[in-house]
């Protein structure tokens, strides 16, 4: 269990030294005696999505916390607990993928912006460039740089944490950068 045993989860329940510090220390117990067993659960649900059983592993901690009043650190129901809201929040996350397909723009759209010839190679660099993103950071970078959504909005309608809208977005315009930079060097 990581050094954490049932008595570390149930002390750290009990003390109050602030509300946001007892938040934390139950949520640190939690990451270290099921983290790792929960993002390979998660993961293995995920088909191998290691940000997105990240996303739930972190949603779970947060439910737990919300939850810590009736979970009462027994840790036998508490495991048993943490995957079952493992599992269903996979579950969630396949139904709102079936309901919302990441197909954000029409293919005509963007065969129309890529016919002007002056900046057909430009363009072209960055087309190659966001399709080498994944998929999650092109359904980020559609809504918030093409739609024009905010963090919130993007959030919502992806059903994911606006946290995990910025990071992906973050990271998505790095690669875009880099991708961009590399570019102009072999065409320059």
């Amino acid at each position: 269990m990581h050094g954490t045993t049932e008595a570390d989860v149930r002390r750290s329940r009990t003390r109050r030294p602030a509300p946001g510090a007892d938040r934390d220390r139950f949520v640190r117990d939690i990451y270290d005696a099921y983290g790792p067993s929960l993002q390979r659960y998660a993961s293995r649900l995920l088909g191998g999505d290691a940000h997105k059983a990240e996303d739930i592993l972190q949603e779970t901690a947060v439910r737990a916390w919300t939850h810590s009043h009736v979970l009462n650190g027994r840790d036998e129901h508490l495991r048993r607990w943490l995957f079952t809201v493992v599992r269903n929040l996979v579950t969630d996350h396949h139904r709102a993928a079936a309901l919302r397909p990441l197909n954000l723009m029409p293919t005509e759209a963007l065969e129309a912006v890529w016919e002007i010839p002056e900046h057909t190679l430009t363009l072209h660099m960055v087309h190659k460039a966001v399709m080498d993103l994944s998929e999650q950071q092109r359904a980020v970078i559609g809504l918030m740089y093409y739609l024009e959504y905010t963090v919130a909005q993007a959030a919502e309608y992806l059903g994911i944490p606006p946290g995990t809208v910025k990071s992906r977005a973050f990271y998505a315009v790095r690669a875009l950068r880099e991708a961009l930079k590399d570019g102009e060097g072999h065409h320059a």
